[in-house]
C-alpha cells in the first residue's frame, strides 16, 4: 500500500467507523457465538501471497463483528463505560502515525513534554493540591499508566521499595529479605482484584479491611487504626494502604478524611484508586467526593473510563516523583542522552514497568481542546442524570429495590426476593441480547448493576432497558411456586 492508497483507504475506513457507530444501537449489543468460533472462518496458517485490501475489508463483517461486544452500545450497561469520542480517534491515528517508543525525552522530547503538560491541565481541572502538579519546578507530577491496574502496582513497588529505604536507614545490618517478609498492606474488600494480584505480583501480603452496608461499604478510620496496630504488635510492618474512590461493586467511597491522616502518622504510602469516578471530580458539585487527596501519596483514575479518551489512557499522579524513580530507575549506556542529568527533563521509563511507551498525551489534547471543560463537565452531568433516572423508575416499582447509593452513573438493583430469581433474571436479560448488564454481590445478595455507559445513550434507551427488565421480570416471577 502506497501513499496514494493509504489516502483512499484512509477515507474509507474513516467512513466504516462512522458507519458503525452511527447505526451500532441496531446490533445486538452481546455476541451469539460459542468459544472457538473464529478459528473456523479463517485459514489455519498466514497467507504466503499478499491478499487485497477489499479482501481483508470483507471479512470485517463476516469474521469479526459477529464475535464483538458492542461496548459502545446506548444499550451497554455492563462493568464501567470506556470512553469513545472522534476527536481521541482521530489522535490515536497521529499517534500511531508519529510512531515514536516515548521512553526517555531524546526518544521524541514532543511526547514527553506534552505528557507533563496534559497531566498538569488535567491536574488543575481537578484541583489537585500544588504538589501533584509538575510544573517547571514541582517534586510531584504527573504520567500516563496503560490501566490503573498497573498503577495501583507501579504505587505498591515504590511504597515498598521506600519502606525498605526508610528501615535500612535506621538499621543497616537488617537483611533486606528480613523486611519484605514483614511487610503488609491494606485495601477495602470492596476494592477491585487487581490491588490483589499487585499485592501477588510484589511478594507482599496485602489485608483485605471489612466493610459494611450501614457504612455504605466504606473503610472506616477505626478499622484501619486497629488493623495496624495488631499487625504491628504482631511484629509485622504496614507500609501501603490503597483507598477507593468509587468501587467496582456499587461506587462507593472509602473515607479519605479519615484514613489519610492515619496513613501520614504511621508513614504508610497511601495511593487513592478513582479509576471510574475519578473523572467526575472535575465537576465542582462532585469534587468534595475527593476531599482527603491532601494526605495521600499517588492518585490515579481513567480518562479511558469516562472523560472521551480512547483506551488506554489512565492517569496517576505522584506527590514526590523520587520515591517512584527511585524504585524503577535504571540507566544502561544506550539509553542515556545529554539532557538526562539537567533536571529539566522527565524520563518516564522510570515512572512506569515497561521501558516503552505510546504518544497517549495527543489523544487528551485533542480531547481537552475540542470538548473544553465545560463540554467535560456536560457530558458527565449527562450520564449522571440518566442514571437518576433509571434510579427513580426502579423505586417506581414496588418489585425492586435499590440495594447502595446512586452517587454517579451506576445503580445497584435487585428483584426482592432470593439470589436465585435474581440470577435468573440477569440470565434472561443478557441471553436475549437486546441490552448488556453483570452482577455483583453486597452484603450476600446478588445484585444487577445498571452502568450508564455510551456517549450516544439517551433517556428513551434507559426507558426502553427499564422496559425490556420489567418484561423480563414479570416472566421469572410468573414462574415461580405460589
Amino acid at each position: 500500500m502506497d501513499a496514494a492508497e493509504f489516502r483512499r483507504r484512509g477515507k474509507e475506513m474513516v467512513d466504516l467507523i462512522a458507519d458503525y457507530l452511527e447505526n451500532i444501537e441496531q446490533r445486538p449489543v452481546y455476541p451469539d457465538v460459542e468459544p472457538g468460533y473464529l478459528r473456523s472462518l479463517i485459514p489455519e496458517e498466514a497467507p504466503e501471497e499478499p491478499e487485497t485490501y477489499e479482501d481483508v475489508v470483507k471479512d470485517i463483517e463476516r469474521v469479526i463483528m459477529p464475535g464483538v461486544t458492542h461496548w459502545h452500545s446506548p444499550y451497554f450497561y455492563a462493568y464501567f463505560p470506556t470512553a469513545n469520542s472522534f476527536p481521541a480517534m482521530l489522535a490515536d491515528m497521529l499517534s500511531g502515525a508519529i510512531g515514536c517508543i516515548g521512553f526517555s525525552w531524546a526518544a521524541s522530547p514532543a511526547c514527553t513534554e506534552l505528557e507533563t503538560v496534559m497531566m498538569d491541565w488535567l491536574g488543575k481541572m481537578l484541583k489537585l493540591p500544588e504538589d501533584f502538579i509538575a510544573g517547571t519546578h514541582g517534586q510531584g507530577g504527573g504520567v500516563i499508566q496503560g490501566t490503573a491496574s498497573e498503577a495501583t502496582l507501579v504505587a505498591l513497588l515504590a511504597a515498598r521499595s521506600r519502606a525498605v529505604r526508610m528501615i535500612l536507614a535506621s538499621d543497616p545490618q537488617r537483611p533486606e529479605t528480613g523486611i519484605t517478609s514483614k511487610l503488609v498492606a491494606y485495601s477495602s474488600d470492596q476494592a477491585h482484584c487487581s490491588v490483589e494480584r499487585a499485592g501477588m505480583i510484589a511478594g507482599v501480603r496485602m489485608k483485605k479491611i471489612p466493610t459494611e452496608q450501614s457504612d455504605k461499604y466504606a473503610v472506616q478510620g477505626e478499622t484501619l487504626r486497629r488493623m495496624i496496630q495488631e499487625d504491628k504488635a504482631a511484629g509485622l510492618i504496614p507500609f501501603y494502604f490503597c483507598a477507593t474512590l468509587g468501587t467496582t461493586p456499587s461506587c462507593a467511597f472509602d473515607h479519605i478524611t479519615e484514613l489519610g491522616p492515619i496513613c501520614n502518622a504511621e508513614k504508610i504510602w497511601m495511593h487513592i484508586d478513582a479509576a471510574y469516578a475519578g473523572s467526575s471530580f472535575i465537576c465542582p458539585e462532585f469534587r468534595p467526593l475527593l476531599n482527603g487527596i491532601e494526605f495521600a501519596d499517588s492518585f490515579n483514575f481513567n480518562p479511558h473510563k469516562w472523560l472521551l479518551v480512547n483506551f488506554d489512557c489512565s492517569t496517576m499522579w505522584v506527590r514526590k516523583r523520587s520515591d517512584l524513580i527511585g524504585a524503577f530507575k535504571m540507566d544502561p549506556l544506550y539509553l542515556k542522552h545529554d539532557h538526562q542529568e539537567s533536571g529539566l527533563v522527565t524520563d518516564y521509563r522510570h515512572w512506569q514497568i515497561p521501558l516503552g511507551r505510546r504518544f497517549r498525551s495527543l489523544k487528551m489534547w485533542f480531547v481537552f481542546r475540542m470538548y473544553g471543560l465545560k463540554g467535560l463537565q456536560d457530558y458527565i452531568r449527562k450520564h449522571v442524570e440518566l442514571a437518576k433516572e433509571f434510579e427513580s423508575l426502579v423505586r417506581a416499582d414496588q418489585r425492586f429495590e435499590i440495594s447502595a447509593d446512586v452517587v454517579l452513573g451506576l445503580v445497584c438493583f435487585r428483584l426482592k426476593g432470593s439470589n436465585e430469581v435474581n440470577e435468573t433474571l440477569l440470565k434472561r436479560i443478557n441471553n436475549g441480547r437486546k441490552i448488556h448488564l453483570v452482577p455483583c454481590q453486597l452484603s450476600g445478595q446478588f445484585v444487577l448493576r445498571f452502568a450508564v455507559c455510551a456517549r450516544t445513550t439517551e433517556s428513551r434507551h434507559i426507558r426502553e432497558a427499564w422496559r425490556l427488565i420489567t418484561q423480563l421480570a414479570e416472566e421469572v416471577m410468573q414462574e415461580l411456586p405460589h
